[in-house]
């Protein structure tokens, strides 16, 4: 099967959504305001924020090329709304644009600043490896970047990411929401398909395999402390989350897939995320990697038409965590 003739820009499909994001400020309850030319939205540090804000944003970290819905029931019985996430360009839309991978720091004299960005500024940028990987390189003209966090980037950052993606700052839109605020755990949920993509890409299968892809995973409750709050987001998709990839990949393949891919094949599986991460000293590093995956996984092989399933959803742990 031959693929696209040309690939999409994933800044120029974001940038819509993003002008009608700023657009509805007052709606979503978010706030948009500048810092050294470059349009800065505050989606949930001193505003209140909205889910619709974070499904939105998640439609733009995505890059114009997924899907996002707060959807009815879902895999978790007790937690009756989920988020839902679809793309017919996967490996773009997640690894390209979706995937937090890149580190942004600056230091000056008012202190220290670290986020990670995601979404379409990444791929403008080309900063990693990865893009290398994906042969793929966005030229836009204009950029946006997500981070998640509770701070505004400052003006080195502004600077710094300027003039990576080759665009004067008024060019440039920053997004930034707290884990803890109603849009920024309801935009890390919606990285339960992205996390299945940067586990399958760990796990080297090839992606070009990858043709489309669904996922859903409980809406999680915000929480007053990062811990708490970063411990549902992950418990959503690690003990809640469902993903299906449909491969252009024998039975084999496909079947390796599902069972390698669910977080169950990781050693801290079973574990409350926040409890993970206390015990690992507060380094993700020292967390299994291969516990950053969805619970249950389906891979349907386009070849034969058979689907395989791998792991389980656990309800019992995502509702201790939530509750």
């Amino acid at each position: 099967m031959g693929g696209p003739l040309s690939r999409p820009s994933v800044n120029a499909l974001a940038a819509p959504l993003v002008e009608a994001l700023a657009a509805d400020a007052g709606a979503l309850r978010i706030r948009v305001t500048e810092v050294s030319g470059a349009r800065v939205i505050d989606a949930g540090a001193s505003t209140r924020g909205s889910i619709e804000a974070g499904r939105r944003i998640a439609e733009i970290c995505m890059g114009g090329l997924g899907r996002v819905s707060i959807v009815p029931a879902g895999p978790v019985r007790a937690w009756p709304f989920s988020v839902q996430v679809h793309s017919a360009d996967p490996v773009l839309a997640c690894l390209a644009s979706q995937y937090a991978g890149w580190s942004l720091t600056d230091k000056d004299e008012g202190g220290s600043f670290f986020a990670l960005g995601s979404g379409p500024g990444r791929a403008a940028a080309g900063a990693e490896s990865l893009f290398e990987e994906l042969a793929y390189r966005d030229a836009a003209s204009s950029a946006v970047l997500v981070l998640e966090g509770a701070d505004p980037p400052p003006a080195g950052i502004v600077a710094k990411v300027a003039a990576a993606v080759g665009l004067g700052p008024e060019a440039v839109t920053f997004i930034y929401a707290p884990t803890q605020s109603l849009a920024g755990s309801t935009q890390v949920v919606a990285r339960v398909l992205e996390v299945a993509l940067h586990k399958a890409h760990e796990l080297r299968f090839p992606l070009d395999r990858i043709v489309d892809g669904i996922g859903v995973a409980p809406l999680s409750p915000p929480a007053p402390s990062f811990l708490a709050a970063m411990g549902r987001t992950n418990d959503a998709i690690i003990y809640g989350g469902r993903v299906q990839l449909f491969v252009d990949a024998d039975d084999g393949d496909a079947r390796q897939l599902a069972e390698t891919l669910p977080s169950s094949a990781s050693r801290d599986h079973g574990t409350p995320f926040a409890r993970v991460f206390e015990k690992a000293g507060g380094d993700f590093y020292a967390i299994d990697k291969h516990l950053f995956s969805p619970a249950e996984v389906i891979v349907t092989s386009l070849r034969s038409g058979a689907s395989h399933r791998g792991g389980r959803i656990e309800p019992g742990l995502v509702e201790a965590s939530f509750a």
